[in-house]
């Protein structure tokens, strides 16, 4: 059961019950935004209690993430608010076709990968993907990222040829090819890739 609610110092915010809950907490999230579960049994205003008791740690989160949110959009990892994404969709697309299958091709010719075909592909689950057919699919969302993030993507893809599993052997391998291609160890990339945000 769920109830949208309105705190006058936080705004809106989501009232849940639930089966599962034994206690009441808060969550405060980018996407959901502010959420107070309670547990089934209880009354509703024992959560809205609860908020205004810790309404100014909510408000403090809610800050937080405001200027976390504001400083990725101005270092590029997430659009600007009102972007319209349909169309910037479209343009990563156009631009990906024609950069991302060369690159692909060119790091899998310098370290002797073979792979079936190459996919681009929209999704927000992952940056890329090795098929069990060898097939490569790659992430349009790519082209928002610094080129070297973009080869980070394409040799840990590439290096999936070699190992399908995440494994030792695997990180292995992805590292090595990042040390001699980027110059830059593979943990240092990835943990750049993570603070992007899919769209």
């Amino acid at each position: 059961m769920e109830r949208r609610c309105q705190d006058p110092v936080i705004g809106e915010y989501t009232l849940i019950k639930s089966r599962r809950a034994s206690r009441v907490s808060i969550r405060v999230s980018p996407a959901k935004g502010v959420v107070v579960t309670v547990p089934y049994w209880m009354p509703y205003r024992f959560g809205t209690a609860f908020l205004a008791a810790r309404r100014d740690w909510v408000a403090a989160c809610l800050k937080r993430q405001e200027e976390k949110h504001a400083k990725a959009v101005a270092e590029g990892k997430m659009p600007a608010p009102g972007t319209d994404l349909d169309a910037l969709a479209a343009s990563l697309r156009k631009e990906a076709k024609a950069w991302l299958p060369g690159r692909l091709a060119a790091w899998a010719g310098r370290y002797g990968f073979r792979y079936g075909k190459v996919f681009i592909k929209h999704n927000i689950s992952n940056w890329g993907s090795c098929s069990a057919k060898g097939n490569i699919n790659l992430n349009l969302n790519l082209m928002r990222l610094p080129e070297e993030l973009r080869d980070y993507v394409i040799l840990h893809e590439l290096s999936h040829l070699q190992h399908p599993d995440h494994g030792p052997a695997f990180h292995a391998l992805v590292d090595s090819l990042c040390r001699d291609g980027i110059g830059r160890p593979a943990r240092e990339l990835e943990k750049e890739v993570k603070s992007y945000r899919l769209i």
